[in-house]
């Protein structure tokens, strides 16, 4: 559906033609229609890679036939006979997943709601249970005579030996009601008046009474029953010596307001509600963190009321209430005593000997992160490394739950990731002493770290050459020396096999899509291409190797970005800025983007004279935690003046003609999109905003309350940050873009901002929706009708006429 103010027409997708500009090149090579057809034109990369057991085959996800789904493949670990795995053989695969004993001899998995064991060896295959109910979550128990799994949200123990199965937990929904109790006042005093006056009723109550203790006590042993009443249980684990059970209870808020999303086309013929989630700044669920005695049967919570700064008040918080008691002439001793923060418990992880545990805990406003050494005999918790950021915890392999974590050799000291150098790094801490040692540092960022079998190496990925190249590496397992295995520029997903002798890996480029490799686990050693998944079509045609370049922001900050140019580039020709979504996000590399249909418009675009500048801004992932906080208290800030400094490039180093330069991006890219149309309108002369966030304030609270606090609590910030305070400073041509069953940014966000254009006035803008699409599009002739939009909009205001 297309809107246009001021006309206010309307026409249905694939009846519209836009104008005379058919989207195609003069030399017919690419067209929009072509470029956004069913991604199998391309040809389907290989995926879901892992390895067998023994190491002798590779497993993989792939569809060279072009079929309607992907069918599991295997090769050989040299690479060679690529077969397609009957239906009956896949039925009968180990999944990749599971849990290992110390040995790695044995393994236990969840495969369709069962349990099952494998002898790795052999390849022995045991179901451990078969039920319509499912089982989960399954682990050996430290002395490995016993498998250990979850069904409804209790903890069960097979014995590996007699095959008999206990239960470890009795969690129950509700309140427990005392022996006896009558909560009903009429009904106590009848039973009262009965016992009381009939010598009869009396004595039966009390031979009931007997028969029950009796019967308790010859009854065998039970899990203590643990009443939840209406919270869910999440994070139950066995401590090795089997005497605790740690885990936590989750109250979700009964008042939190879900935001309905109305789906128009549908089977029914109804319009249907879809319930999607909560707005920032609502009602939260908060968390419990408890353990389990089951030698003296009885539970107790785990507080963090001693926990060495639970009671902080965030940096926001206390400017805030500095600049109110200034305001108010009242001074700081009189504010208010500090409360102590909600936060959530994660883990423990055990170390290999049994003898230590640690959890992470996160505050609920996620300014710190804490690893604790507990105690569970004495619920005493203890500091073993606090990670604090006025702005908010995150980064590779921190960002959530417990992040990456473990226990290295000794025992005594875990490992885990922290940003604490500016750089996401690995680091180990004694859980004794506290002595900690950075095991890597340097100006870039680590991800995936591995420790081998034997405990004497760590493997890891990491951007060292370059912020846009991901590489494998290899490291003595206390620090020391980056060996480097991997080495064609790019990026590589690497599965290490089980007997750590070889790799395979998905290796892609700029302009080459994924494919499957394996080579030997040495520095040096050869890589072998084992699939080719593109089509003729797609290799016909010469893609562009978009330059990684880099430019100083107007702060100093290296800002990097991919640069598209026309081969016989002219002078004051037109441009065009990309920007990607989700902020948090990572596309000015030298990979295979996941914005591929973007880079192909991109190639599309430099054939008819544009150049194109794709850039890493502020908030964006891979350069460490200044850029990934860049955009703190203020989206549409620094994230924005890097664009306009982007433009600014384009006019000083690459001749582009500062009246025609065009910006469009989707989610966070709209969002972007809208901030520099509304406020930085002598820069940009188009823009294309697509599913674009227009208030902060209405999207959701994970995301936004990390970065703009919440609404009540930070309005100065959402209010600086949401286009939609800024549109009266719309000048250019505007195109708007939106899903109507997008249930992560709703369509209501474009409804309140395209009702405040029209109170403003505004003429210049026009409004598409696409009544079938959620936030990421899925149909062709949605893509297509989209971005032939995009292009009719840079054609007919970027160009000269």
């Amino acid at each position: 559906m297309f809107i246009k103010k001021g006309a206010l027409t309307i026409a249905l997708l694939g009846f519209i033609l836009v104008g005379s500009l058919q989207a195609q090149t003069k030399n017919g090579a690419l067209t929009i229609e072509k470029i956004m057809r069913d991604p199998k034109w391309i040809g389907i990369a290989p995926s879901n890679i892992y390895w067998s057991e023994d190491s002798k085959k590779v497993y993989f996800n792939w569809n060279p036939e072009g079929n309607r789904k992907d069918s599991l493949y295997a090769v050989n670990a040299d690479g060679k006979n690529i077969v397609k795995v009957a239906a009956a053989d896949r039925r009968n695969l180990p999944t990749q997943f599971g849990s290992y004993n110390k040995a790695e001899t044995k393994k236990v998995f969840e495969k369709n709601g069962d349990i099952y064991l494998l002898e790795v060896k052999n390849g022995k295959l045991t179901r451990i249970t078969s039920t319509v109910e499912r089982e989960s979550n399954p682990t050996f128990t430290f002395d490995e005579q016993e498998v250990t799994y979850q069904k409804d949200n209790n903890l069960y123990a097979w014995s590996i030996t007699s095959g008999q199965i206990a239960q470890l937990t009795d969690f129950r929904k509700g309140r427990k009601q005392s022996e006896g109790e009558e909560k009903d006042p009429q009904r106590v005093w009848l039973r009262n008046q009965q016992t009381g006056l009939l010598q009869i009723i009396k004595d039966r109550e009390a031979d009931k009474a007997a028969l029950a203790k009796q019967q308790k006590a010859d009854a065998p042993a039970r899990p203590l029953d643990i009443y939840i009443d209406d919270k869910q249980v999440s994070g139950v684990v066995l401590s090795p010596d089997e005497r605790y059970i740690t885990y936590s209870l989750i109250t979700r808020p009964k008042n939190a307001k879900v935001a309905i999303v109305p789906d128009f086309v549908t089977a029914s013929g109804y319009t249907e509600d879809i319930n999607t989630r909560t707005k920032v700044g609502d009602a939260q669920s908060t968390y419990e963190f408890f353990v389990y005695d089951t030698r003296l049967d009885t539970t107790y919570a785990i507080s963090l009321k001693d926990v060495d700064g639970i009671y902080d008040i965030p940096a926001y918080v206390q400017e805030r209430n500095k600049k109110a008691s200034i305001a108010n002439d009242v001074p700081d001793a009189k504010a208010k005593k500090p409360e102590m923060r909600a936060a959530a418990l994660f883990g423990p992880i055990w170390s290999a000997n049994g003898k230590h545990a640690v959890v992470v805990a996160r505050s609920a406003d996620n300014k710190d992160r804490w690893i604790l050494k507990l105690d569970p005999a004495t619920g005493k918790l203890d500091v073993v490394d606090r990670q604090h950021d006025d702005a908010w915890i995150s980064g590779p392999g921190i960002g959530f739950g417990t992040g990456d974590i473990g226990w290295m050799p000794d025992n005594e000291s875990v490992w885990f990731q922290s940003e604490e150098s500016g750089y996401s790094h690995l680091y180990a801490v004694n859980v004794t002493t506290g002595k900690k040692k950075a095991l890597t540092s340097g100006k870039f960022e680590i991800s995936g770290p591995e420790m081998s079998a034997d405990k004497k190496h760590w493997y890891f990925t990491a951007n060292k050459v370059h912020p846009g190249e991901k590489h494998f590496y290899k490291m003595p397992v206390n620090g020391g020396e980056m060996v480097q295995l991997t080495t064609m520029p790019g990026a590589h997903e690497v599965i290490l096999s089980p007997n750590e002798k070889m790799l395979a890996f998905r290796y892609s480029y700029s302009n080459k899509p994924w494919e499957l490799y394996v080579m030997e686990n040495r520095k040096g050693a050869k890589p072998k291409q084992v699939t080719s998944s593109l089509t003729e079509e797609f290799k016909n045609y010469s893609w562009h190797d978009p330059q990684v370049i880099s430019f100083k922001a107007q702060d100093g900050e290296d800002v990097y970005a991919r640069l598209y140019q026309p081969d016989n580039a002219k002078a004051n020709g037109p441009a065009v800025i990309f920007v990607h979504g989700a902020g948090y996000l990572q596309n000015a590399h030298k990979w295979w983007s996941s914005y591929f249909r973007e880079y192909m418009f991109h190639n599309f675009l430099v054939e008819q004279g544009y150049t194109v500048l794709d850039i890493d801004y502020r908030g964006s992932a891979g350069y460490g935690r200044d850029v990934r906080t860049g955009i703190y208290q203020f989206m549409g800030g620094k994230d924005l003046s890097d664009h306009v400094d982007g433009a600014k490039l384009l006019v000083d180093k690459y001749k582009v003609d500062p009246k025609r330069i065009g910006i469009y991006g989707g989610s966070y890219g709209g969002f972007i999109t809208l901030m520099a149309m509304f406020t930085e309108p002598d820069v940009f002369a188009a823009g294309a905003a697509l599913r674009s966030v227009t208030d902060w304030a209405h999207y959701n609270h994970g995301y936004t309350s990390n970065i703009l606090n919440t609404p009540q609590t930070d309005s100065l910030a959402y209010a600086k940050s949401s286009p939609i305070y800024y549109a009266e400073g719309l000048k250019g041509a505007l195109l708007i873009c939106h899903g109507m069953v997008d249930t992560n940014v709703h369509f209501q966000d474009v409804v309140r901002l395209t009702q405040r254009l029209i109170e403003l006035g505004k003429d210049n803008w026009e409004l598409a929706v696409y009544p079938v699409e959620d936030h990421g599009f899925t149909e062709p002739a949605s893509w297509t009708d989209e971005y032939k939009r995009i292009y009719k909009l840079f054609e007919e205001n970027l160009k000269q006429k």
